[in-house]
């Protein structure tokens, strides 16, 4: 009999998006399959959504609101499958992805690799979707695999991968205290446990962007510090599997990366990034931008470019709010004349 493989999808607030998410998981045309789904206390109408699925098939759990990770682990508690499939509650799955995995897979359920796909951000309908391949596209071993995601600031969502079920016991559970980038330090576990990751390019998955309640999208003091600690996790990990020069020389650009990207918020988490830097060796990397931020970082420095670059994000903000109250007070008016 076919190997099962058990879909897993945490759900909070993905009213909007969930049935599409779960087409996509029923139209796959590797069949044997159990879908899990964990709302995790939405306060819209995700869980209504969620049970017209059951006639389906479709597994749904209800628990109190703690958060994405804990609601993988409870959907990587109640799974039955060999391989595992994670799929957030607002991506999609092409119909053939899971079948394509499993034949590069050999559909062992005792394989030491794990399988990644080609996948495109989209915004509102997955005919935006371009496919453009990244350097993280091909066979590699684990250590590579990082090094080459942490250098070139490269990533693959979670739906992306197939994972045998023996990998997923070895790495462990989700960290449940993370939010911020816990996908990052989850896969990096699963990727330490196994002997590398195959790629296949025609397994494609759809990452939506733009959806307000992603935990990716969240700057919160707790998000930097969920943020950080996963970087002093997947660090630690990666050097016990080997500590080389090339190691070293990736994760203290992670931490360069992070103090960039928090200038000038957190400064006692950017002091503790600067020690981890400067413990591994230095980071030849520089902070990116537009020609307006490399201008301005040029005469003085990335610093007060940094500053000025979020003052400039900011009057945008405020201008497209402004724009939206203005179009919202238009429209009352046109219905009350």
């Amino acid at each position: 009999m076919n190997s099962l493989v058990s879909i897993l999808i945490p759900c909070y607030n993905a009213e909007p998006w969930l049935a599409e998410t779960l087409e996509s998981a029923l139209q796959q045309t590797w069949k044997n399959t159990e879908i899990i789904v964990v709302d995790d206390g939405s306060s819209d109408g995700s869980l209504a959504v969620a049970k017209k699925f059951e006639s389906n098939g479709v597994k749904v759990i209800s628990q109190t609101n703690k958060g994405a990770s804990a609601a993988r682990n409870r959907a990587l508690q109640e799974a039955q499958g060999d391989f595992i499939q994670y799929l957030d509650a607002d991506d999609l799955l092409a119909p053939d992805k899971i079948e394509r995995q499993m034949q590069l897979l050999d559909c062992d359920r005792n394989s030491d690799y794990i399988v990644s796909g080609a996948w495109a951000r989209f915004y509102k309908t997955p005919s935006e979707a371009l496919f453009i391949p990244q350097p993280l596209w091909v066979d590699m071993s684990p250590v590579e695999w990082l090094i080459c995601a942490w250098e070139g600031y490269w990533m693959m969502h979670p739906a992306a991968w197939l994972v045998p079920r023996k990998i997923a016991n070895k790495a462990g559970t989700w960290i449940e205290n993370l939010s911020l980038n816990d996908d990052g330090e989850y896969f990096c576990r699963i990727l330490l446990a196994s002997q590398g990751a195959k790629f296949s390019s025609e397994a494609k998955s759809y990452y939506r962007s733009g959806n307000s309640n992603s935990l990716s999208g969240s700057k919160s003091r707790k998000a930097w510090e969920s943020a950080f600690l996963t970087l002093e996790l997947s660090t630690n990990n990666l050097l016990l599997k080997e500590d080389s020069p090339r190691t070293r020389h990736a994760c203290a650009t992670v931490f360069q990366r992070f103090i960039y990207e928090v200038y000038p918020d957190v400064p006692d988490l950017q002091k503790k990034a600067e020690a981890k830097v400067q413990q591994l060796g230095g980071s030849d990397l520089t902070p990116s931008g537009g020609p307006m931020f490399k201008l301005v970082s040029a005469f003085l420095g990335w610093k007060l470019a940094k500053k000025v670059q979020r003052r400039v994000y900011q009057y945008g903000y405020a201008k497209a709010a402004l724009g939206w109250r203005i179009s919202k007070l238009q429209d009352k008016i046109m219905l009350n004349s």
